[in-house]
């Protein structure tokens, strides 16, 4: 059945999948489904080893839950079984990508992340202020993306990164398995995030080989470009407007703008400027109003204090990578709350 079957070899193999399980579980050992799973490990690995190889694979039903952190969000988790699945093909079409992919696009990459978009951006800021003197910034956002994307542009994309056919069906049996009516896939699934950063890698591509533009960066559907005046940068979102609606189905968030720099960029959480970055005004918040209602419930013994210990290092972590040192100072163990 493969053209190129030693793609498929590699996602079926047992080393391949043992691999996978050892990944998908990596910090939930102790979750129910996992240690139902790892009781009988080597006959649930053939079990889906056989599945595969028969071509009789078929996705779970996902847990859904609602989460409102960032943002208010559905996230359909698969069955851990799933994720085994999901682990070990990724591992084998991921580099198929990565070669693919430009060097500005940041999430759910090795090496890349929230951090390196955001110290990427500052640089950005840099080189354009000295090149224009005065910056302006235009930042884009994909309305609803994951429930947007096209199944069929989605498979047709995956088909020009994998020729193996084999590889092509699992990823098409999982992809036809969400969404509604052939469009939208899971926010939850491993494979989803790489799909969605395979998606947006056209665009990634008109903008920076067909439009020339040189301060572009992407964080999933969320990007930036710099540029020298708004009148410009105004032209050029219409452009990608249109161009999102051709090409891959998808419409730009209405609150999508475009500013002057001097404003500061508030991106991957952080705000950020030439000189400096500050934390994210709604995440101090947010973070203030979570610690009071902690110490609260500890007043009550409902939490013990490692558990706010475990919360405030989590918040001075984030702070760590940015000017946040006055914020953490007046959240010490005398002013939680302040």
């Amino acid at each position: 059945m493969s053209v190129h079957g030693e793609l498929w070899m590699k996602v079926i193999a047992w080393e391949s999948l043992l691999a996978a399980y050892r990944a998908a579980s990596k910090g939930k050992r102790y979750r129910p489904a996992v240690l139902r799973f790892s009781a009988q490990l080597e006959e649930n690995l053939i079990n889906i080893q056989n599945h595969l190889i028969w071509y009789s694979w078929q996705p779970g039903a996902a847990r859904e839950f609602r989460v409102v952190d960032p943002k208010p969000r559905l996230i359909q988790a698969p069955p851990f079984e799933d994720r085994v699945v999901h682990h070990a093909l990724v591992n084998v079409i991921e580099p198929l990508f990565e070669r693919r992919f430009i060097h500005d696009s940041y999430a759910c990459r090795r090496g890349k992340g929230v951090h390196a978009a955001i110290l990427r951006l500052q640089y950005f800021l840099r080189v354009a202020q000295r090149r224009w003197a005065t910056v302006y910034v235009l930042q884009m956002d994909i309305s609803k993306y994951f429930a947007s994307i096209s199944h069929d542009r989605l498979i047709a994309i995956l088909k020009r990164a994998i020729t193996d056919v084999d590889a092509l069906w699992l990823c098409e049996s999982i992809i036809r398995a969400g969404g509604e009516n052939g469009v939208g896939i899971p926010v939850g699934a491993l494979t989803s995030q790489l799909f969605a950063n395979a998606y947006l890698d056209r665009l990634d591509h008109f903008v920076k080989d067909e439009l020339g533009e040189r301060y572009y960066l992407r964080y999933m559907d969320d990007f930036v470009i710099l540029g020298r005046d708004s009148e410009s940068l105004h032209a050029l979102r219409r452009r990608i407007e249109r161009w999102l609606e051709n090409e891959l189905d998808l419409r730009a968030n209405p609150k999508s703008d475009v500013y002057p720099a001097k404003r500061g960029v508030d991106f991957c959480g952080y705000r950020t400027w030439t000189t400096h970055i500050l934390p994210r005004k709604r995440n101090v918040k947010r973070a203030r109003r979570a610690l009071r209602a902690l110490v609260r419930r500890l007043d009550k013994a409902e939490v013990s204090v490692e558990e706010i210990g475990c919360r405030m290092s989590s918040f001075f972590g984030y702070l760590k990578h940015c000017s946040g040192w006055h914020i953490m100072q007046s959240m010490n163990a005398n002013g939680w709350c302040s």
